[in-house]
C-alpha cells in the first residue's frame, strides 16, 4: 500500500498583478522524498516554497498538510532581533522532545559559537544561524531555499552529510549542481507558471527539460502552419454554407488567441567578453610573500607564478584568506614580507563578491554606461544600452530601475555585463556564482572556456571549479597555501581529502563556584536520545540487509547479455543499484557518528 504524501499542493496559482507568477501549479511531497525545486530567476521558485509552508496564501489552489507533520522553512532574511544569541535563536525553533545538544551541534558545524550577538551579525551570519535553526530539530519535511549560499565548503560538505543522513523529506532550491546531483532523487522544475515532476534525480534534469521543450516548439510549429492555413482560406476561401464558414472564423480567431496564450521560453543571457590586447606571458609572479593580521597568519612564505591563459582557483574556508590573496596576487594589497611582480600590459576587469562598486542610487542605465550618453562599448563597437539590457534579460523597462531595488541574481547580472564590456586580459572573479540560475552559470562557464586571457577565481562551488580552473590553490592552513593541478575533484584524488573547517574559539562560560572535585550532576551530562539509541540499534541490521541487496543487484547486472535482451530492466537495475548504495553510505556514515558519539558520552 502507497504511503499518503505528507504535503501536496493542488492548482495553485498565484499572481502579482499583470503574467500570473504561478499558475495551476502541483506539489508532492512523500516521507523521506529528497527532491530539488529547479527553475530560471524570477520563475517563482521562492513564492511556490513559501506557498509550501504556508507563509504565503495563493489566489487559488488547495494545500494539504497531514495533521501532525512538522515543518521547518529557511528564511532568506531571518529575524533574529528578538534574541540575545544565536544559540537563543536556534534554541527557540526546537520542540517538545527535540535534542538541545543538535542547537549547538549545528552552530559548531556551521563555523558559529552560538555566543554571536543578533545585532552585529553579517547577513552570511544570519543565514548559517537560520539554517542551523531548521536543521536542529530534525522536523518531517525540511523546506530549503539556497542553503549554500554564504557557506564554505567544509560547511557544504557537511551539510551534504547530514541531509543524506536525515530522515527528514527535502524540498531544495540551489543553483550549486553538485549539491543538487549528490541529494536530490526526484526533480521537479517550475517554468512559465507551471510545474513538471521527473522521478530522477537532477544530473538527469537537462536532458529532460531539453526534450520537453522540443516537444514545444514542435507543436507551437503545428499551431502556426494550421494558423497559416487558416488564415489563407479566410482570404481565399469560399463564402458558400455561410454557417459553417463562420465557425470556421471562429475556430481561427480561437487558434490565434491560443497562441497569444502561449507564454514563451524566458530567453538565455547573451555574453560576449570584451578582450584588451594580450598581456606579457608572465601575468603574476609571488616571491617567498606572507601576510599576516593580528598576528595571525594569511599567507606564509607563498612563491606562485601565474602565466597568460591560467585558470587559477582559490579555495578555503571561511576566513582562511581567500580575498586577502587575491588583492595580494593583483597588487591592491602589499605584503608583509616578499614581492609581488604584475606583469605587462595587464587590463583587470574585477567581479567582487559584496558588489561594492555597483552605487545604489544609480539606475541600470547609468551603472552600464558610466552615466554618460546611452551607448556602451562592446567589443570595440558602441551598442545601445537597452539592447545590452537585453543581452543580459533585463527588460526596457528596467532601464531607469534604481540598482538598490533589484535583487540579488539581478545584481550579479548586471555586474556581469558591467565587466564584460570593458577591455580586459586578466579576469578576477570573487565568488561570481552567487545568486545566478543555472542557464547562466552555463553561459559564464562557456564564456571563461573561450576567454583567451587570464582567469583567477575564488568559488565554493564545486562543480564550477572543475568546468572552469586548471589548477587549484589550498588553504592549508597556518598561512600555508599549496597548488594542485586540475579542479577541484583533481585536488581531493590528490590531497586525498576536501578543504578542512577552521577552528573556531568557543566562548567560555564561567564555572560554578562548587568544588573542585565535584562530580558533574547526572541531570547535565550528554546522553543519547531516544532517536540515537534506536538508530544505533537498528543500524547494523539495516547495514546488512542493504548490502546484501546491493550484492544481488550487482549479480544481475554482471549478465553480460541483460542490456542487449532489457536495456529498460538494466538502467532500471542500474538505478535502483544506485540508491542502494547512497542509502548504505548514509546508514553506515549515520552508525558510525553514533558510535563515536557513544563512545565519547561514555569516555566522559
Amino acid at each position: 500500500m502507497a504511503v499518503p504524501p505528507l504535503l501536496t499542493l493542488q492548482g495553485v496559482a498565484l499572481t502579482f498583478g499583470g503574467t500570473p507568477l504561478i499558475e495551476n501549479a502541483e506539489l508532492s511531497v512523500s516521507p523521506g522524498e529528497r527532491a530539488c525545486l529547479v527553475g530560471r530567476n524570477g520563475s517563482g521558485k521562492s513564492t511556490l516554497l513559501k506557498i509550501a509552508a504556508g507563509l504565503v496564501q495563493p489566489d487559488q489552489g488547495e494545500r494539504f498538510l497531514q495533521p501532525a507533520t512538522t515543518i521547518r522553512y529557511l528564511a532568506q532574511e531571518p529575524d533574529l532581533s528578538a534574541y540575545e544569541t544565536t544559540l537563543a535563536f536556534v534554541e527557540a525553533g526546537l520542540g517538545p522532545g527535540d535534542d538541545l545538544y543538535r542547537a549547538q551541534y549545528c552552530l559548531e558545524q556551521l563555523g558559529m559559537t552560538g555566543q554571536e550577538n543578533p545585532a552585529q551579525l553579517s547577513g552570511g551570519e544570519a543565514r548559517r544561524a537560520a539554517l542551523a535553526q531548521v536543521l536542529a530539530p530534525m522536523p518531517d519535511i525540511l523546506l530549503l531555499d539556497e542553503p549554500t549560499n554564504h557557506l564554505d565548503l567544509p560547511a557544504i560538505e557537511w551539510l551534504e552529510q547530514e541531509l543524506k543522513s536525515s530522515r527528514s523529506a527535502l524540498i531544495l532550491i540551489s543553483h550549486d549542481r553538485r549539491f543538487l546531483e549528490n541529494l536530490s532523487q526526484s526533480t521537479m522544475w517550475l517554468d512559465r507558471g507551471k510545474t513538471h515532476y521527473m522521478s530522477r534525480g537532477f544530473s538527469a534534469f537537462e536532458e529532460w527539460r531539453d526534450d520537453i521543450l522540443a516537444q514545444e516548439e514542435r507543436e507551437r510549429h503545428k499551431l502556426d502552419r494550421k494558423l497559416v492555413a487558416e488564415a489563407d482560406w479566410l482570404r481565399y476561401g469560399v463564402t458558400a454554407r455561410r454557417k459553417r464558414n463562420v465557425r470556421r472564423l471562429a475556430n481561427l480567431h480561437a487558434l490565434r488567441q491560443e497562441r497569444r496564450d502561449q507564454r514563451q521560453v524566458v530567453g538565455n543571457v547573451a555574453m560576449t567578453i570584451t578582450e584588451a590586447e594580450g598581456s606579457g606571458s608572465m601575468v603574476v609572479e609571488a616571491d617567498a610573500i606572507s601576510k599576516s593580521y593580528d598576528s595571525r597568519p594569511i599567507v606564509s612564505k607563498l612563491s606562485l607564478r601565474v602565466m597568460r591563459g591560467d585558470r587559477l582557483g582559490i579555495v578555503g574556508a571561511n576566513g582562511a584568506g581567500k580575498t586577502t590573496l587575491l588583492k595580494l596576487l593583483t597588487g591592491e594589497l602589499e605584503p608583509d614580507e616578499g614581492n609581488i611582480r604584475l606583469g605587462t600590459n595587464l587590463e583587470m576587469v574585477t567581479l567582487d563578491q559584496q558588489r561594492s562598486s555597483l552605487k545604489p542610487d544609480w539606475t541600470v542605465s547609468e551603472t552600464l554606461t558610466g552615466g554618460r550618453g546611452d551607448t556602451v562599448m562592446v567589443g570595440g563597437q558602441p551598442k545601445h544600452v537597452i539592447g545590452y539590457m537585453k543581452d543580459f534579460l533585463f527588460s526596457p523597462e528596467q532601464a531607469r530601475t534604481p540598482v538598490s531595488v533589484l535583487s540579488g541574481g539581478e545584481r550579479n547580472r548586471l555586474m556581469l555585463a558591467r565587466a564584460l564590456s570593458r577591455p580586459s586580459n586578466l579576469l578576477i572573479l570573487d565568488e561570481p556564482t552567487n545568486d545566478l540560475d543555472l542557464e547562466t552559470l552555463d553561459l559564464l562557464e562557456e564564456m571563461i572556456d573561450e576567454y583567451k586571457g587570464t582567469v583567477l577565481v575564488v568559488s565554493h562551488d564545486r562543480d564550477f571549479l572543475d568546468r572552469t580552473v586548471s589548477s587549484v590553490l589550498v588553504a592549508e592552513g597556518e598561512g600555508k597555501w599549496i597548488e594542485y593541478a586540475g579542479g577541484y575533484t583533481d585536488m581531493l584524488s590528490q590531497r586525498g581529502h576536501g578543504v578542512e573547517a577552521r577552528s573556531i574559539e568557543k566562548v567560555k562560560k564561567p564555572k560554578p563556584a562548587n568544588p573542585q572535585n565535584q562530580p558533574k550532576p547526572e541531570s547535565n551530562r550528554r546522553k543519547l536520545n531516544f532517536r540515537e539509541q534506536h538508530d544505533l540499534k537498528i543500524l547494523p541490521e539495516k547495514i546488512a540487509e542493504l548490502e546484501e541487496l546491493a550484492a544481488k543487484l550487482q549479480l544481475k547486472l554482471d549478465d553480460p547479455d541483460l542490456y542487449a535482451r532489457d536495456s529498460k530492466l538494466f538502467s532500471q537495475i542500474t538505478d535502483k543499484l544506485g540508491q542502494v548504495q547512497s542509502e548504505l553510505a548514509s546508514c553506515e556514515d549515520r552508525w558510525l557518528e553514533l558510535e563515536m558519539l557513544r563512545q565519547e558520552i561514555e569516555e566522559t
